[in-house]
């Protein structure tokens, strides 16, 4: 791996590979509806990993190149198949009991017209009783530290000696979701400091839209499950639709 790929799996991991606090609702989940697991915005395996481990045959779906490789480099004698694809044109010739969509994954993909395309495409690789669990964020508090606003805490790495920082500077909202920015510091051996700046766009989206958006793909809403927030992350609702039985018809 080259230096610039094995940073860009640094930064990701820094910002969210430590993240916990939904993997027990997608155990859960995956225990219900069993195997194959299909996870979406998989990344370098926070998920799919965990479930792997645990005896779940997965499918780990991102448009990463450099995540995916990493992914399948952590995934060895495991059974999972690494798969760079972007959701919206989800064609894997498969269907799975269970499709996951975790950490706002489906308000990255740039609106009701992509989310669209996605969940037309999980609807038709999901099994007649499986269940498509989507986690998403209807709210974010907004600041600007350049308002005065006490920053959140940073996340911070060291690694050969270099200091990874990831400090959060601002959630704006716009006219159709929110932006995310982020300031990365890396500081190496000899102090020599480097920053930029990093956004991430989130569409608007509430789980009333989304049940929406779900049952007009043929899916039938069953549950929504909260996720607690956490000093680092904010909280997510996930909203849980399942395909009904051959012959079924979703509601509304």
């Amino acid at each position: 791996m080259i230096a610039a790929e094995r940073e860009h799996v640094i930064w990701h991991e820094l910002e969210c590979g430590a993240y916990a606090a939904d993997l027990p609702l997608w155990r859960e989940l995956a225990a219900r509806f069993g195997d194959p697991v299909l996870d979406v915005g998989a990344g370098s395996g926070r998920v799919t990993l965990d479930l792997a481990r645990r005896g779940h045959r997965l499918t780990a779906l991102d448009h990463d190149p450099v995540l995916v490789a990493e992914l399948a480099r952590r995934a060895q004698r495991l059974a999972v198949r690494p798969v760079r694809m972007d959701a919206r044109a989800l064609e894997l010739g498969e269907r799975f009991a269970l499709i996951i969509v975790p950490m706002q994954t489906i308000q990255l993909l740039g609106g009701a017209g992509g989310r669209g395309r996605f969940l037309a495409a999980a609807a038709r690789h999901l099994r007649p009783g499986g269940a498509l669990a989507i986690a998403i964020s209807e709210r974010l508090e907004c600041f600007d530290i350049a308002d005065g606003v006490a920053p959140p805490t940073p996340d911070l790495r060291e690694l050969d000696g270099v200091v990874y920082c990831s400090q959060p500077t601002a959630v704006r909202a716009t006219a159709g979701g929110f932006v995310l920015e982020r300031l990365r510091e890396r500081i190496d051996a000899a102090g020599r400091r480097t920053a930029r700046q990093d956004r991430v766009r989130l569409d608007r989206l509430a789980a009333v839209q989304l049940e929406r958006e779900l049952r007009a793909a043929g899916l039938q809403p069953s549950a929504r499950r909260r996720v607690r927030a956490t000093a680092d992350h904010v909280g997510s609702l996930v909203v849980v639709a399942e395909r009904p039985p051959a012959g079924v018809r979703a509601d509304g």
